[in-house]
């Protein structure tokens, strides 16, 4: 039968060391929580207040949850944040480079300027969350939920969104040159002036998203659905596998670039912004915990 035990603060600094490498100054014991099952310490650790520049690279952060926390410029390269929770913190400019955050969640965070190169965050479900100019080359976000997630800006070079929901996301001005958007959901999305060179968009639904001022050339759309897709302004010229009855769907102008003998065609009525993505809810107060110091390794 699996014990659990809910260790007084004289074994929690232990406990704490023993799970995530980290050592917090006394006054943070209010806003941590242990659990021990079968002699293993479980990642069951919520985490608050300001951890600004730590160090926590390769730390096994896995199941934390991040509440109200300030943790810019930290370093977390390699570390393990496996189903981790993410609410109304601020992670801007730090390093999750190759870390794993496999099925994270995250509410109302800040990831701008911050680095997941590498980083693995399949099945991750984000709301509400910024990703401007941050750096997701060669991230793995398979199978993710990222409603109404803001990559403005962002790098995606070779990143992987095959699988995703990306609705009502924002991924104007990216550079997404070879990324895979294959059987993705990027409906209602905003791709205008975006660099998606190479990208696939195979077997993905574009209904109702605005690819103005975008670059695709040999972007392949076989199969893709552009359902009132809005192409006004698109270079398209060099864009494979896609045919005249994707383009007869799409909303197109003079503007629009095709390859070989496709005409684009404006669509009746005027075009609606489709704004379905509620706001993301307010965040919980945090704990009341202001200082960590890290411990070497």
């Amino acid at each position: 039968m699996k014990q659990i035990i809910r260790p007084t603060l004289s074994v929690l600094l232990p406990a704490l060391a023993a799970a995530s490498g980290l050592l917090l100054a006394p006054s943070a014991f209010a806003g941590v929580e242990m659990t021990v099952q079968d002699r293993d310490v479980a990642r069951s650790v919520s985490l608050g207040g300001s951890c600004n520049r730590c160090e926590l690279s390769g730390r096994n952060l896995s199941g934390a949850t991040f509440t109200g926390a300030s943790f810019m410029n930290a370093t977390l390269v390699g570390a393990n944040l496996r189903g981790a929770e993410m609410v109304g913190s601020n992670f801007t400019g730090s390093d999750f480079s190759r870390a794993n955050l496999t099925g994270v969640e995250i509410v109302g965070a800040d990831f701008t300027s911050t680095s997941f190169a590498n980083a693995v965050l399949t099945g991750a479900e984000a709301q509400g969350a910024s990703f401007v100019r941050a750096n997701l080359s060669r991230a793995n976000l398979s199978g993710g939920e990222l409603h109404g997630v803001n990559f403005n800006g962002a790098t995606l070079i070779e990143a992987d969104f095959s699988g995703s929901e990306l609705f009502g996301a924002t991924l104007a001005n990216v550079r997404a040159a070879g990324a895979d958007f294959s059987d993705a959901e990027i409906n209602a999305s905003n791709l205008t002036h975006g660099d998606f060179t190479g990208a696939s968009f195979r077997d993905s639904s574009l209904d109702g998203a605005r690819l103005t001022g975008g670059v695709f050339s040999r972007a392949d759309f076989r199969d893709a659905s552009l359902r009132r897709t809005d192409i006004r302004g698109a270079d398209l010229s060099g864009a494979r596998n896609l045919t005249q009855d994707q383009v007869r769907e799409a909303c197109g102008d003079g503007s629009t670039r095709l390859p070989g003998r496709l005409t684009a065609q404006a669509c009746r009525g005027a075009i609606r912004v489709i704004r379905a993505v509620p706001a993301p809810p307010t965040p919980p107060a945090p704990p009341r915990v202001r200082n960590f110091v890290t411990a070497e390794r």
